[in-house]
């Protein structure tokens, strides 16, 4: 079959990315679904095909930890020839409970994941993009203070702590850096934004943040402590409509949530969507914080100087090249 546009969904084979992946799969059967993480033990791929009985969604082994292997992704997705992406959705994210970890580039592991590995991962595809693609980039409603609901509150202090992690960040919790990230996630999606409304309205492709809400049981909290982990994957399932009544109405299942987030990316409105921030199907205000441009600039310079090779690079990455 002969596939007219390509979809790529980062974190996609389990939860809120497995759901998104399936949804659009099943929307677009004439679109390849590429689902992308370190592995797929679990056969994602395989198995939206066979509950679709469809062939559209494959698998590739992607590495976000790794700015090298980012590089190697992109090559290789060079060499399949897939259409033009209508759809990048930069979803993958985790939390490291314990100390600071770094990746072997010597970046915070919770910041190279959910934001440096996807900034990288998107100026290498721009040139890929298809006219009018969407991107969107999974956030949550933990990056503003006044939805905390118990986490850690987030701080932007630089991007160069973010992800050196030095002192005076580097004794706080594994939670607080989780939220630091997803903050840095909007503050990014509204630099990039700008930057994009430059682009002629034909061509122009669009951006916008996702709040999922909270999904107990999927796997974000893998890294953290057997007591935990139990409370994650086995009683918060089970308590959904007293979670949702004692705490917020934003707790979902994976694939509720990964409904929303395909809608936003496929079906929310031009004029709504571009620049937008949305928690489930509904655009709303994000935190104060994102809003504040000197963060944007701060955080967006210094990515583009991190993972660029050169400056010629980094010229290319700035101008969206």
């Amino acid at each position: 079959m002969s596939y007219t546009r390509s979809v790529l969904v980062t974190g996609g084979t389990s939860g809120l990315g497995y759901y998104a992946a399936l949804s659009l799969a099943k929307k677009h059967p004439d679109w390849v679904i590429v689902i992308a993480s370190r592995s797929d033990k679990s056969q994602s791929a395989a198995s939206i095909n066979n509950t679709l009985k469809q062939s559209n969604t494959l698998f590739l082994p992607l590495n976000l930890a790794s700015l090298a292997d980012i590089r190697a992704f992109v090559q290789e997705w060079k060499t399949r020839d897939f259409p033009a992406i209508q759809i990048l959705l930069l979803n993958a994210a985790l939390q490291v409970p314990g100390p600071v970890t770094k990746t072997e580039d010597g970046i915070e592991t919770t910041f190279a994941i959910a934001h440096v590995g996807h900034a990288l991962l998107f100026h290498l595809f721009f040139p890929y993009l298809a006219p009018r693609a969407r991107v969107v980039i999974t956030s949550s409603g933990t990056h503003d203070p006044a939805k905390s609901k118990g986490m850690p509150l987030p701080e932007y202090i630089s991007a160069e702590e973010l992800a050196r992690a030095s002192s005076p960040t580097a004794s706080e919790p594994g939670r607080k850096r989780y939220v630091n990230s997803k903050l840095a996630n909007v503050l990014w999606m509204y630099a990039l934004h700008r930057r994009l409304n430059n682009i002629s309205p034909d061509k122009r492709p669009s951006v916008s943040a996702f709040d999922p809400g909270l999904m107990p049981g999927t796997g974000l909290a893998r890294d953290a402590g057997p007591f935990f982990r139990w409370v994650w994957y086995t009683a918060f399932p089970r308590m959904l409509p007293l979670l949702r009544w004692l705490i917020d109405p934003n707790i979902h299942t994976a694939e509720e949530s990964g409904s929303n987030l395909a809608w936003v990316a496929d079906e929310a409105r031009e004029e709504e969507f571009s620049g937008s921030y949305f928690e489930g199907r509904t655009n709303i205000k994000s935190s104060v914080t994102s809003y504040e441009e000197e963060k944007q600039e701060d955080l967006w310079n210094w990515t583009t100087k991190n993972v660029s090779i050169d400056e010629e690079e980094k010229k290319k990455f700035d101008q969206l090249a």
